[in-house]
């Protein structure tokens, strides 16, 4: 996780949310890693876990990430719950909850939903509170002194992506 942490700290030199993900090979050997990079890109799909996996795959030569851990610092959400179940990853562990978008156990659980054909392990929790401080510290310092995003009330500390 703290790998993760320190590829999130580079997401906010271009103005993204500061979301860290490492793709690790079933020795340990981290396969790849990706922050956040959707202002930097203008590509929505640029979030932290799909440019992980992306890398992921083209160093094994495989779309199939079998036997492998996604660490990411936020909880992943549907779009990158999607990408984990389609790439096979066996473990998804994550930091920080996201209450208002959260697809591996807060807001869904497509991670585990038994109707799809693959559902990996789900370890959450792990560094929560720096993983949390991470993001509140970006928004707030993005948005004005509130840690909130604009239009919207408190995240449960979590302004979002």
């Amino acid at each position: 996780m703290r790998l993760a942490l320190d590829e999130a700290a580079r997401a906010p030199l271009t103005g993204d949310v500061p979301v860290g993900a490492v793709v690790l090979a079933e020795d340990g050997t981290v396969l790849a890693t990706g922050h956040n990079e959707r202002e930097l890109t203008g590509d929505p799909t640029g979030h932290a876990e799909v440019l992980a996996l992306r890398r992921a795959s083209a160093a094994r030569g495989s779309w199939r990430l079998t036997g492998c851990t996604l660490v990411v610092t936020l909880e992943p959400c549907t779009m990158c719950a999607g990408a984990l179940v389609l790439s096979r990853v066996d473990r998804v562990v994550y930091g920080a909850r996201d209450e208002k978008a959260g697809a591996a156990g807060s807001l869904w659980d497509v991670v585990r939903d038994r109707r799809l054909n693959h559902r990996p392990e789900v370890i959450h929790g792990v560094l929560e509170e720096e993983c949390a401080r991470q993001l509140t510290a970006f928004f707030r310092d993005s948005r004005g002194g509130t840690g909130e995003s604009p239009g919207e009330g408190p995240r449960n500390g979590l302004p979002g992506r």
